[in-house]
C-alpha cells in the first residue's frame, strides 16, 4: 500500500507542474475506425504517447469530426461509451486505465483529517468525496482463486455510493435462462426472473457475490463496481441434479413466493414414474398433485379444484392447445423429449392470463442446442419417438425437431381376433422450434406444432381430430430495468366423423375452431420492493359449429351446415410483486377483460323471464359481418400474499376472479374429443368465478421435506349445463337446450414431498366437493328440483403416492398408487309401459356413484453407464401398469331390452399391462 501512495504522490507532483501549461488543441477526423486507430492519429499529430493494454480497448468502430478541440475533450467523447478512463500525466504522456480513474488529490479524510487539504506542500485541485480504491491484482489482496471482475466506469461527476448490477443467468449445458436463482452479496440479494434476468444494488467498491439454486452449481465472483454495469453468469448443472425429486421446484419457492396453488413439473425428471405403455406423460403426472384429477381413465381433459374441463387454459409456448391428449386421454399429445416443463396455476392465477376459470397449464418446449448436434429417441411397445437439436448459427441459433407416432394399427391387423382386425387406433404429432439470439438485447423464438388422431371403435365409424398451432415470441431488453415480449399465436382444433352404415345413411361430420392472438407483455424492475408486469392481449375466435354432408351418391342424408360464430376477446393487465418487508410479500394484479360476439349472425330474441323455446321467440335479429352482437366485460382482481411465520414456515392467502367467454357443449358424463365449443352470445352469458385460498407451507431439514395444507372455496356464476335429453349437435338454436346456473366448489389439499435421498417422492391427498345448481321458476329448466347436486366430476377423496427408490446411481425402483372416489352417475330406478311403449324411470341426476377407483403401478429403471466419452446415454424402463389387475370402470351404462333394464360396465385397462421401453440420448 505504501509504495502505491508514494507513486500516487509522484504522479501528483508531475501532474501539478503540467497543469500550469496550456493543453494543445488539434483537429481530427475519424470515419468508422477503431479506438486504437484514433489513439494512433492523436499520437501522430501531437507529442503525446499513450500507455495502455490493447486488450482493454473495445473492438467496435467509431466516427467523429473534431475541429480545434482539446485532446482531453476528444478523448472524453471517443471513450464515453467504454469503461476506459484517461489521465494526462504531462505534456508527452497519457495514461489509460480500465474502469478506475487516476485521482489528482487524496480525499480530506485519507490521513484521518476531516478538514483542510493534503499536508504535502502541493497546491490542491478539486477533491472527490468518493473513497480512493487501492486494489491489488487479485482483488483486495486476498489469497484466493475467486475471479475478480471490474464493472462500470468511474467518473468524477457521479457521487453515488451504490450502483446497479444487472445481467442474465443461463445454463451452460443448454443455454436456457435459469429462473429463481439467488444472487447474494454481503448486504443485498436478488432473484432471477423467468427470463433469467436479475438486478442487484451494490455499494461502491469491492463486493463478493454468490449464486445459489437447486441443481445448479454455486459460483463466487469478486466484483469491483465503479458504476452501473452488466455481469452475465453461465452456470453448470450440479452433480446433485441426478438426485432431485421427480417433480422439482426451487429449493424454497413453495414457502417464499406469494402465489398459492402453483406447481412446476420437469419433463426430464418425470421419466421414472410408471405410466401406461411406457410413455412419459407430464400431464398424467400433474393428476398426481393435489386438486387435479380426471373424470375417468379414458377421459380427456382435467378437472381442477372442482371445475369443468373447459375451464383450463392449456398453453404450449403461449399458444392454446385445445386437446393435449391422444386416444381419449391415454397418451399426452406432447412430445416428452421436446417438452421442457409445465407450470400449473390452480389458486393464484397471474393477471397476464385470462379466459378460463379454474387453472392455467403453461407448457414450455426446450430451446435447441446452439453449440452441437444432439438428439433423443425411444422405442416402446406401441410408439416411437425422435427429437433432434440442430445448430443453425453456432452459438446463436438452433432448430429443434420432434416426431412421434404409433404403430398400433399394424399390431391390430396382426392379431387373430377378428373383431379387432377392422379396428383403427393411430396418432402422431410433430413439433418444430427455432430459437435465435440476435444480440444481447434481443432473442426470437418460433414454434410450430401439429397432431392427428384417428380411431375406429366400431367397423362403420371412423373418428379423427387434430391440433395445430404456431407461436412467435420476440424478447427485448429495453434497458436494465425494462424488458418486454411481443407474442403472436395461432391455434386450431378440428374433429371429423366418417360413417359408413346400412340403408344409405353414410355421412361426413365436421367441427372446427381456431383463434389468432397477439400479446404484449412488459416487465419493469422498479426496485427490490416493486416488480411490475403489465401489458395487453387480444384474440379473434372463429368457430364452425358443425356440418353434416352425405357421403357418396347413394346417401340420403340431408346436408346441414350451422352458421359460423366469431368473437373478439381482449384484456389489459398489470401486476406488482410488492415486498413490504422481509416477512410480508404481496402479488397484486388487476385485469380487465372484454368480449364482443361478432356478426354475421341471426340471434333470436326470447320473451324475458320465460323459458327459451319455440313458443317464446319474439324476434330474430340480423347482424352483418364484423358488427357487434353483444358485449361483455369486467374487472378481474388477483391478490395473493405471503407472510413468514419463521424463515421456513409461511402462511399464504389469495383471492382470484376470472371471466370465461367460451364453453364446451357436451352431455357426456366424461369429456370427449368430439365435444364442441360455443362462444358467448346474445343468449348465452359468460361464466365467472371468485376463488378464495388459504394455506400453510413448511419446509424441513434444509428443504429436504416440503409440507403444505391449503384450503379453497370457489363460487361460479352462469356455469353451462344441459337439459335432460338435450340435442347439442347440429342445433341452430343451442340456447334452447342448455341451462346456466350456479356452481360452488370447496376443498382441502395436503402435500408432503421428500426432495432428496435414496427414497424420494410425494404423497398428495385432496378432499374436494363440486356442486351445480340449475334452478328456475319453470320445471323444464330445473334439474333435481332446483337444488344443488354433485357435478359429473365430484370426487370427494383423491389420494396419490409417488415414490422413487435409488439402489445406485444407475438402478432405481418407482411406484405410483392412486385412489379416487367413484364419480357420480344417474341410475335407472325402474321401467314402465305407457301407450304400448316401454320407458325407463331415472333417479335424480348424479345421485349414485360408480365403484371407487384405485390402481398400483410399478417400474424398474436402469440408466446407462455414466462414462463421459460415449456416443449416447441410454435408459431402460420396465413397468407394469395396474399391477393389481383392478377392473376400474370407465363408465356404467344401461340398455333396455324387452322391458328389462340391464347394467353394463366398461373398462379401459382391466388387467396388468407390462411394457419395456428403451430410450437413448446423444
Amino acid at each position: 500500500m505504501i509504495h502505491r501512495i508514494l507513486l500516487f504522490i509522484f504522479f501528483l507532483n508531475i501532474s501539478f507542474l503540467y497543469s500550469q501549461e496550456q493543453e494543445p488543441t488539434i483537429s481530427l477526423r475519424i470515419e468508422e475506425n477503431s479506438i486504437e486507430h484514433a489513439i494512433e492519429q492523436i499520437e501522430d499529430v501531437t507529442d503525446y504517447r499513450f500507455y495502455y493494454l490493447k486488450e482493454w480497448l473495445p473492438k467496435n468502430t467509431i466516427s467523429g469530426n473534431y475541429t480545434e478541440m482539446k485532446v482531453s475533450e476528444i478523448l472524453g467523447d471517443i471513450l464515453k461509451n467504454t469503461v476506459i478512463n484517461f489521465y494526462i500525466l504531462d505534456k508527452s504522456s497519457i495514461i489509460l486505465t480500465q474502469n478506475k480513474r487516476v485521482y489528482d488529490s487524496l480525499p480530506n479524510t485519507f490521513f484521518g483529517r476531516k478538514e483542510g487539504g493534503l499536508n504535502t506542500g502541493i497546491a490542491q485541485t478539486t477533491v472527490d468525496t468518493n473513497p480512493i480504491l487501492f486494489m491489488d491484482d487479485n482483488g483486495g489482496g486476498k489469497n484466493t482463486k475467486i475471479e475478480t471482475v471490474f464493472i462500470g466506469k468511474e467518473t468524477i461527476q457521479d457521487q453515488r455510493k451504490a450502483f446497479i448490477l444487472s445481467g442474465y443467468v443461463t445454463n451452460k449445458t443448454d443455454e436456457q435462462p435459469i429462473s429463481n436463482l439467488s444472487i447474494i452479496s454481503s448486504k443485498n440479494g436478488a432473484t432471477t426472473d423467468d427470463l433469467g434476468f436479475y438486478e442487484l444494488p451494490l455499494p461502491r467498491g469491492e463486493n463478493l457475490l454468490q449464486t445459489r439454486s437447486l441443481g445448479i452449481e454455486n459460483q463466487k465472483k469478486r466484483v469491483i463496481i465503479y458504476n452501473d454495469g452488466r455481469l452475465d453468469f453461465v452456470l453448470d448443472e450440479s452433480v446433485e441434479r441426478l438426485n432431485e425429486v421427480i417433480v422439482e421446484a426451487d429449493a424454497a419457492k413453495n414457502v417464499e413466493e406469494a402465489l398459492t396453488g402453483t406447481n412446476q413439473i420437469d419433463a426430464e425428471e418425470s421419466k421414472n414414474i410408471p405410466l401406461v405403455l411406457g410413455e412419459r406423460n407430464i400431464l398424467k403426472v400433474a393428476t398426481a398433485l393435489p386438486g387435479i384429477s380426471t373424470a375417468g381413465e379414458g377421459a380427456t381433459g382435467f378437472n381442477v379444484r372442482g371445475g369443468k374441463t373447459d375451464q383450463n387454459l392449456i398453453l404450449l409456448d403461449n399458444a392454446v392447445i385445445y386437446n393435449p391428449t391422444h386416444f381419449f386421454g391415454i397418451f399426452q399429445a406432447l412430445n416428452p423429449f421436446t417438452t421442457k416443463n409445465v407450470t400449473i396455476y390452480t389458486g393464484s392465477i397471474p393477471a397476464e392470463y385470462g379466459g378460463r376459470l379454474s387453472s392455467v397449464f403453461d407448457i414450455t418446449t426446450k430451446d435447441g442446442n446452439v453449440d452441437k448436434f444432439a438428439g433423443e429417441a425411444s422405442i416402446g411397445p406401441v410408439t416411437g419417438n425422435l427429437a433432434l437439436e440442430i445448430p443453425v448459427i453456432k452459438g446463436k441459433s438452433a432448430l429443434m425437431l420432434g416426431g412421434r407416432g404409433t404403430y398400433s394399427d399394424w399390431i391390430l391387423r396382426s392379431l387373430d381376433e377378428e373383431s379387432l382386425k377392422n379396428s383403427k387406433a393411430s396418432f402422431y404429432d410433430v413439433v418444430a422450434k427455432y430459437n435465435h439470439k440476435i444480440n444481447d438485447k434481443n432473442e426470437l423464438r418460433l414454434n410450430g406444432y401439429y397432431s392427428r388422431d384417428q380411431f375406429s371403435i366400431t367397423s362403420d365409424s371412423l373418428y379423427g381430430y387434430n391440433n395445430q398451432l404456431f407461436s412467435a415470441e420476440w424478447n427485448h431488453e429495453i434497458n436494465r430495468k425494462n424488458t418486454g415480449s411481443l407474442i403472436l399465436t395461432h391455434s386450431g382444433y378440428d374433429f371429423d366423423i366418417g360413417y359408413d352404415g346400412p340403408n344409405s345413411t353414410d355421412f361426413d361430420f365436421g367441427f372446427g375452431i381456431n383463434e389468432t392472438g397477439i400479446k404484449l407483455k412488459m416487465r419493469y424492475l422498479h426496485s427490490e420492493a416493486h416488480k411490475f408486469t403489465y401489458g395487453l392481449s387480444s384474440k379473434l375466435y372463429n368457430v364452425s359449429p358443425g356440418g353434416i354432408s352425405p357421403k357418396g351418391a347413394e346417401s340420403n342424408i340431408i346436408p346441414v351446415d350451422i352458421a359460423k360464430e366469431k368473437g373478439l376477446e381482449s384484456g389489459i393487465f398489470i401486476s406488482d410483486n410488492f415486498k413490504v418487508s422481509d416477512r410480508l410479500l404481496f402479488d397484486i394484479g388487476l385485469r380487465y377483460s372484454m368480449f364482443q360476439a361478432l356478426g354475421e349472425a341471426s340471434p333470436r330474441v326470447y320473451e324475458p323471464g320465460m323459458p327459451k323455446n319455440e313458443e317464446t321467440v319474439l324476434d330474430t335479429l340480423q347482424f352483418k359481418g364484423g358488427e357487434t352482437v353483444k358485449s361483455y366485460g369486467g374487472l378481474e382482481p388477483r391478490v395473493s400474499a405471503r407472510y413468514f411465520l419463521t424463515p421456513d414456515f409461511s402462511v399464504k392467502a389469495s383471492y382470484n376472479r376470472a371471466y370465461q367467454y367460451i364453453h364446451t357443449l357436451s352431455n357426456n358424463t366424461t369429456a370427449s374429443p368430439i365435444d364442441t365449443w360455443k362462444l358467448s352470445d346474445l343468449n348465452i352469458k359468460p361464466q365467472s368465478a371468485d376463488q378464495y385460498s388459504l394455506g400453510l407451507f413448511k419446509n424441513f431439514k434444509e428443504n429436504t421435506y416440503e409440507v403444505s395444507l391449503e384450503g379453497y372455496y370457489k363460487n361460479i356464476n352462469d356455469i353451462l349445463d344441459f337439459k335432460t335429453g338435450a340435442q347439442l349437435l347440429l342445433n341452430e338454436n343451442i340456447e334452447t337446450e342448455v341451462l346456466q346456473g350456479l356452481g360452488k366448489t370447496y376443498g382441502l389439499e395436503f402435500l408432503i414431498r421428500k426432495n432428496e435421498g435414496k427414497l424420494n417422492g410425494w404423497l398428495a391427498y385432496t378432499y374436494a366437493r363440486s356442486y351445480i345448481k340449475l334452478d328456475s321458476d319453470f320445471s323444464e329448466e330445473q334439474v333435481n328440483g332446483g337444488d344443488y347436486f354433485a357435478s359429473n366430476y365430484d370426487k370427494p377423496h383423491d389420494l396419490s403416492v409417488v415414490a422413487n427408490y435409488k439402489l445406485t446411481r444407475r438402478f432405481s425402483f418407482s411406484a405410483n398408487f392412486v385412489y379416487q372416489t367413484g364419480r357420480p352417475v344417474t341410475y335407472p330406478l325402474g321401467s314402465y309401459r305407457f301407450q304400448n311403449a316401454d320407458y325407463v324411470f331415472y333417479s335424480d341426476r348424479n345421485k349414485f356413484r360408480i365403484p371407487d377407483y384405485y390402481r398400483l403401478d410399478l417400474s424398474f429403471n436402469m440408466e446407462g453407464n455414466h462414462k463421459i466419452k460415449k456416443f449416447a446415454h441410454s435408459f431402460w424402463n420396465l413397468s407394469i401398469y395396474n399391477v393389481l389387475g383392478r377392473n376400474n370402470p370407465y363408465s356404467v351404462f344401461f340398455v333396455t331390452n324387452n322391458g328389462e333394464v340391464k347394467a353394463y360396465q366398461s373398462s379401459i385397462f382391466s388387467i396388468p399391462i407390462p411394457t419395456i421401453t428403451y430410450n437413448f440420448k446423444f
